[in-house]
């Protein structure tokens, strides 16, 4: 993926623990970037942990986000969400993130 158009005119969905960058690509599949850095979270288990869900919660909603190249950021504090937090989190904001990505 190339991230360097992901971040020049995304779309943009924020929460306090996560970044979500999103714009139209030319393949029927979505695609997915993670920058889980060690601001987030020092331990390398933790930053695991997230990415892991991330990239399932990606994977039963990329039905949905076909046609998106997606990078998710990470901020301090994520690692504190507990996985049924962290889960819902990410259903919330993917649905946001499909409510932007139609009306632009």
């Amino acid at each position: 993926m190339q991230f360097k158009r992901v971040f020049n005119q995304p779309i943009r969905i924020g929460t306090p623990q996560l970044t979500f960058l999103a714009v139209a690509n030319q393949l029927s599949h979505p695609r997915l970037g993670l920058a889980i850095s060690k601001k987030s979270d020092k331990r390398a288990v933790a930053r695991n942990r997230i990415k892991r869900h991330i990239r399932e919660s990606f994977r039963l909603n990329q039905q949905q986000l076909s046609g998106m190249d997606i990078v998710v950021i990470s901020k301090f504090g994520v690692s504190d969400l507990s996985d049924p937090e962290l889960n819902k989190l990410l259903d919330k904001s993917w649905r946001r993130l499909l409510r932007r990505f139609a009306t632009s």
